[in-house]
């Protein structure tokens, strides 16, 4: 058998573009790993034609996919929903392509051992950092400043500039505000304050 067409690379490629697939359901837009995954299941592909494959193992990789999409919305199973979909992918992907002279598993176990560790844990650490950082609250949240005290920085009436939860931020009021003065956020609009005098 050619040394190009071997089940070990035709299984790391699936396993890429599995990968790669599932990392694009979570930030979908990108097209930087919708368009790796395209490229290496092709080339899986490819490669299975040459070498053959197993169609009912194909089901399980299938069949991986629901309990990801499952895992993004169950926080409490999330763990337990990635390790099947982990683990549905790897079984599925080792027991796909066909070896030499008849033998219907062409892919080295160990390979198929490591390669489902190493799958399995980048896919549950980027799908909780993801996770994370997409549910984390804004760090400047103007919203969270109505209601604060800052101080003038500028005069402030028809324009002018605060300092409120330690930044600057551009401010009006309808009454004319000295530089120095305490003042109290009332509302925004868009990202400018809206502010009074703190009568002392």
């Amino acid at each position: 058998m050619d040394t190009l067409f071997n089940p070990n690379i035709a299984y790391m490629l699936l396993v890429l573009g599995v990968f790669a697939g599932l990392i694009g359901l979570l930030t979908p837009g990108t097209g930087l790993f919708e368009s790796a995954a395209f490229l290496a299941l092709g080339a899986a592909a490819y490669l299975g034609y040459h070498v053959g494959v197993n169609l009912w193992a194909a089901i399980l990789i299938i069949l991986a996919v629901f309990p990801f999409l499952l895992a993004l919305a169950k926080k409490e199973w999330r763990l337990g929903l990635l390790a099947l979909t982990a683990a549905l992918t790897a079984l599925g992907s080792s027991l796909l392509f066909r070896g030499e002279a008849g033998n219907p598993f062409g892919v080295n176990p160990l390979l198929a051992l490591v390669v489902s560790v190493l799958f399995g844990g980048l896919l549950w650490l980027l799908t909780e950092r993801t996770l994370a950082a997409m549910q984390k609250p804004q760090a400047n949240d103007p919203n969270s400043l109505v209601g604060q005290v800052g101080e003038a920085r500028s005069r402030v009436k028809e324009d002018g500039t605060v300092q409120a939860g330690g930044e600057l931020w551009s401010a009006r009021s309808k009454e004319a505000i000295a530089e120095g003065t305490p003042v109290r956020i009332l509302a925004r609009d868009g990202f400018i304050l809206i502010v009074e005098a703190i009568q002392e």
